[in-house]
């Protein structure tokens, strides 16, 4: 797809994935400006006959997300290949083509994917630059504007070549503003909290750095997602309170893909097209954009979104419930007890796909090798190794699904007795019945790790409780360590050095907290880290923070 020069100007993008902001001071100097995919002929030629997506085909993609979403295929690639996730295409790929995205590449490459199967022309943003007017903070990455594009135009390239180069982005290109000013437009725009935009295909932009795409919106109003990993491994989850609301500049929030068209092309007598250029459809052609995700939806909104109010009918509700309640049918109310079971069971999904992350690094030998003299730059957004091994941000999230099942319940107790309208709970005793649905949830959720002896472990949901800011996101510990061993006997089979045992203490006050500060400078030696302990400075926290719920419901 590129020129040799090109492809090693991709492969740079792709290396200093480090920070947003330094993203834009790295961008490849080749591929800014408009690029054009080369052509070939062939069997495998990405042919192009059609010059826009139809709202069939828009159906037709969320039917291909939803097969994936809905299957049970752990990796980009399985997903891709396999007939039951991918029940349309999977026959017609060419053999022994592998397939391969982290987060941030995902929408991308299955956008693409669709587009090659399906005959339509397809372009992506290949670099970034600084928004106008954006300042660059420490503690926030910047805004961004496209400054590159690839356009894949008829006829097409070979796509063995063209989908490892679609796979180059990263969460820069995601953090645009709501009122974008730059010259190229961005691939997505934010929309409206509606079923009709809010569907399969729909993509999330976490603002502390991560990507997923939604795979169905359910009877309740819950948002399913798929998420991609540096390992190649594909997740599932549930889009709730641990992925934060952020302001329009973030970029953050809910995304829908911006119409390409395809114009002035040829269509030859088999029915191909040729030539044309695409373009992108503006912010003010788009019947489902919206801001409302930011500024809120009572009237007269500020322009300050931490202001913002979001309504249903004259209620105010917060922003996480306004999500639910305008995805589920009219009138819906939420029953604090099944409510406290998806909860519970999300939360134990999400550590069954922790003990598969861990378990890839074991294999890959990662704990066997000696510590680092250094963290790197930021420990939640790196490259290499310490990107594909490490769980940094998974275990964020983790200690955030903890604290937002306290927070639920709070919630709870405080709107059952006062007769909300959103709430539906017919017993006598809202107290005892949480605290009867939280124990039986929680006795049914149970994990198990390999040692490094090759002894296995079960774990109850307490005793993960009861670790949660003791499990290391250092791929260099030993499972043990992983996954907050303290007693001897469970430690006794951890071969691990007194610099390691030495890092592992240091590293407490970053474990001991929930949210990702993408933006700092993270390089710390081990005696950073003892320092900052002794000063307490504000990197990291002192303590872990209260996600105890049995206490709350004995109160």
């Amino acid at each position: 797809m590129t020129a040799p020069d090109e492809q090693s100007d991709f492969a740079a993008s792709k290396r200093t994935k480090t920070t947003a902001a330094e993203e834009a001071d790295k961008r490849p100097a080749a591929l800014i400006g408009d690029h054009f995919a080369p052509t070939v002929s062939g069997r495998w030629q990405w042919k192009i006959t059609r010059a826009a997506w139809t709202g069939e085909d828009e159906d037709r993609f969320s039917e291909f997300i939803r097969h994936i979403g809905e299957s049970d295929c752990k990796t980009t690639h399985e997903c891709l290949t396999s007939p039951k996730a991918n029940p349309r295409f999977s026959g017609t790929n060419p053999p022994g083509m592998p397939f391969f995205a982290d987060c941030a590449d995902l929408p991308f490459y299955l956008r693409a994917y669709f587009a090659w199967h399906n005959g339509l022309p397809f372009s992506f943003s290949t670099a970034v630059g600084l928004h106008p007017g954006t300042p660059i903070q420490k503690d926030a990455s910047p805004a961004f504007q496209i400054v590159g594009r690839y356009h894949i135009v008829p006829p097409g390239p070979d796509p063995r070549l063209a989908m490892p180069e679609v796979a180059r982005v990263s969460t820069a290109h995601f953090r645009h503003p709501a009122r974008y000013q730059g010259r190229m437009l961005p691939d997505h725009y934010p929309v409206a909290i509606t079923r009709e935009s809010i569907r399969a295909g729909t993509v999330i932009f976490d603002p502390l750095g991560h990507i997923a795409v939604v795979y169905k919106v359910d009877e309740h109003g819950r948002v399913h997602f798929i998420d991609a990993h540096p390992d190649n491994s594909l997740t599932r989850g549930v889009y709730d309170s641990e992925i934060e609301r952020a302001g329009p500049d973030s970029g953050a929030g809910f995304k829908r893909w911006r119409p390409q068209t395809l114009i002035g092309a040829n269509r030859g007598p088999k029915g191909a097209l040729s030539g044309g250029r695409l373009v992108l459809t503006k912010d003010v052609h788009l019947s489902d954009w919206s801001d409302e995700q930011y500024l809120g939806t009572a009237s007269g909104r500020s322009a300050n979104w931490q202001s913002a109010r979001f309504l249903i009918g004259d209620d105010e509700v917060d922003y996480h419930a306004f999500i639910r309640l305008r995805l589920a049918p009219a009138g819906y109310k939420f029953d604090p007890l099944e409510e406290t079971r998806q909860r519970i069971r999300n939360i134990c999904r999400e550590l069954e796909q922790r003990v598969a992350a861990v378990d890839v690094a074991v294999r890959a030998g990662i704990h066997k090798r000696p510590q680092p003299p250094r963290l790197p730059r930021n420990i939640y957004v790196t490259e290499g190794d310490w990107e594909t091994y490490s769980t940094p941000s998974r275990d964020a999230q983790l200690k955030s699904m903890f604290r937002a099942v306290r927070e639920d319940i709070a919630r709870f107790k405080t709107l059952g007795p006062s007769g909300s309208r959103f709430i539906r709970y017919d017993g006598t005793d809202m107290r005892a019945d949480l605290l009867r649905t939280y124990g039986a949830e929680a006795e049914a959720c149970r994990i198990s790790y390999t040692k490094s002896d090759g002894a296995t472990v079960e774990l109850g949901f307490a005793e993960i409780k009861r670790r949660l800011f003791l499990m290391s996101f250092d791929p260099h510990h030993c499972p043990e360590r992983r996954w907050g061993a303290t007693e001897p006997q469970e430690l006794a089979s951890c071969r691990e050095d007194k610099t390691k045992a030495s890092w592992y203490e240091a590293q407490q006050r970053l474990r001991n907290q929930l949210v990702r500060t993408i933006g700092d400078r993270m390089d710390f030696t081990l005696e950073d880290l003892r320092r900052q302990a002794r000063e307490d400075s504000d990197v990291g926290e002192d303590e872990a923070p209260d996600i105890d719920v049995a206490s709350l419901l004995m109160q």
